[in-house]
């Protein structure tokens, strides 16, 4: 089986198991914390801010986003190191790669295998594997959540908008017929489903403005 075959398939599955890993949980336990039953329930950096202050919150983001790198990074190194041993893995199928470990890890983050498929709503590790895969959707989606959040003071607001601008970014940089664009409909799909919840207290009036240790479920 060459190596162009397998990368993707095994980038899918590192992936996973790496975004599983659940730094917040991890994290908080460490301040004698069980976050899954503190805050909002979200196993998340945000709430591992609200319930445990900024420093191990900014911690779990930090690990959260590399985690996302990681899983989309790496398969541009074992490309490299495939040449150096004489196999050629096709462009294509290291692009694939990246995305698919990019996906496996969101996935493994809000479905964690270790949490009983519990987890957090994947913005962190979405913004890490942007960096490693899709790194113009990055730029337009922070300066997108940045305003959007130091306007508003919504975390969940940033995140929504964030994500949305993905597509956008996608479709305008490569077009509607590229695999990142179908893939940047995926992820904002899913975080428009990850966040429903505060898409409901939103056009209720009832979400929550960021403060430390109140819960509005980010």
């Amino acid at each position: 089986m060459s190596p162009s075959f397998l990368l993707p398939i095994v980038a899918l599955l590192a992936g996973y198991l790496l975004g599983s890993i659940s730094f917040a949980v991890i994290v908080a336990r460490r301040h004698g914390i069980d976050i899954l039953k503190a805050g909002s329930g979200n196993p998340g950096a945000t709430n591992v801010k609200r319930v445990c202050g900024k420093g191990p919150g900014n911690l779990v983001f930090g690990l959260d986003v590399l985690k996302g790198a990681v899983a989309s990074g790496w398969p541009l190194v074992a490309a490299g190191a495939a040449h150096l041993a004489g196999w050629e893995i096709a462009a294509q199928a290291v692009l694939y790669a990246q995305l698919a470990g990019f996906a496996g890890a969101v996935l493994g983050h809000c479905f964690s295998i270790f949490l009983k498929f519990r987890g957090g709503k994947g913005v962190a590790v979405s913004v890490g594997g942007l960096c490693g895969a899709l790194p113009p959707c990055l730029a337009v989606s922070a300066v997108v959540w940045l305003v959007t959040y130091f306007s508003t003071r919504y975390v969940s607001l940033a995140s929504l908008l964030g994500g949305i601008s993905l597509p956008i970014t996608a479709y305008w940089v490569w077009g509607a017929h590229d695999v990142r664009f179908g893939l940047c409909v995926a992820i904002t799909a899913f975080i428009i489903f990850t966040h429903r919840g505060n898409i409901a207290r939103l056009l209720r009036g009832e979400e929550n403005r960021f403060a430390k240790k109140k819960a509005d479920g980010e």
